[in-house]
């Protein structure tokens, strides 16, 4: 009895030893696969899990539009005399022979429905933060704005804007903007080169005449003069047309959902036959059809206008 128990006694030992050494294999096993601060055994080929693909900012295919600005968006003088024709609009307007953004996005039938124009002749900077406040209200996908020329077409160059002033009205635009309708997009169009407006309409003696009577006095007036006190003053108002649109895109930046056309309205080549011959200022009906050309090829990029 005594050798037996004693047997039995080793016995029970040595199984005692291999199970504790199994268990701790075990354990450090399991600790190696869950990753539990060691590194996993080389040579690993579990498959890590793809990221999934981040929803884009831009959605290059909005489903309504609402356009702000000046007359340029109204289609001003593109139709007839010393009147609005937004029919015309390059932003929202049904003109066929425009093709406006809004039809070229939405389709015709569509466009008549949902695309708004609540651009204004003769507004400036300053009213945009209502203007946007209107659009807001209606959730559009994608806002249009084109504003800033009538902040530099002033009597005189003194009396334009200033580019702090123009930055503030800007900032609260969007941000009363984003109050309404958080989630639409804005595409901001560069202020017009103004100075070669000037350089473009003065070889027509129409044109002349038709400025003697106050349009963008402060850059058309005088159109013959190039004396120093007339070029000094219309590279003011180039100057002041350049830092408007440097507000203009460093604003936009700030918002994911905002994009700046790069320049492109600025650096437009445009001519005699895209300015209204009412008063050789304004777009014509092509020159709005140019307009809305370059706002469709920039709001359906991939990438934003550089």
């Amino acid at each position: 009895m005594r050798k037996r128990s004693h047997r039995s006694t080793a016995v029970r030992a040595a199984v005692a030893t291999v199970t504790a050494g199994v268990l701790g294999v075990t354990a450090l096993t399991a600790c190696d696969a869950t990753g539990d601060n060691s590194p996993g055994p080389k040579g690993s080929t579990a498959a890590a899990k793809p990221s999934p693909k981040p929803t884009p900012t831009w959605d290059t295919s909005p489903r309504s539009v609402a356009a702000v600005g000046d007359s340029i968006t109204r289609g001003f003088d593109a139709c007839g005399v010393l009147a609005d024709c937004p029919e015309v609009s390059w932003a929202t307007g049904s003109d066929s022979g425009v093709n406006s953004l809004a039809v070229r996005l939405l389709g015709k039938s569509r466009a008549r429905t949902h695309s708004w124009n609540h651009a204004r002749t003769g507004a400036r900077m300053a009213d945009l933060p209502l203007q946007m406040e209107q659009a807001g209200a209606q959730r559009p996908g994608l806002v249009t704005v084109m504003v800033g020329a009538n902040d530099a077409c002033r009597s005189t160059a003194g009396s334009m804007t200033p580019v702090a002033a123009f930055r503030a009205d800007f900032e609260r635009a969007l941000r009363g903007l984003r109050s309404e309708a958080p989630k639409a997009q804005v595409y901001v169009a560069s202020v017009p080169d103004l100075k070669r407006l000037w350089s473009e309409g003065r070889e027509n003696p129409l044109g002349k005449q038709v400025w003697k009577l106050g349009i963008c006095s402060s850059m058309l007036a005088d159109p013959d003069d190039v004396d120093t006190a007339a070029t000094a003053r219309r590279d003011a108002v180039q100057e002041r047309v350049v830092a408007y649109n440097e507000v203009l895109k460093d604003v936009c930046a700030k918002d994911k959902r905002c994009r700046y056309d790069g320049g492109a309205v600025f650096g437009y080549r445009f001519g005699e036959q895209q300015l209204s011959h009412w008063d050789w200022f304004h777009p014509s009906k092509d020159g709005q059809a140019r307009l809305a050309a370059l706002a469709y090829h920039g709001v359906t990029a991939e990438e934003p206008p550089a």
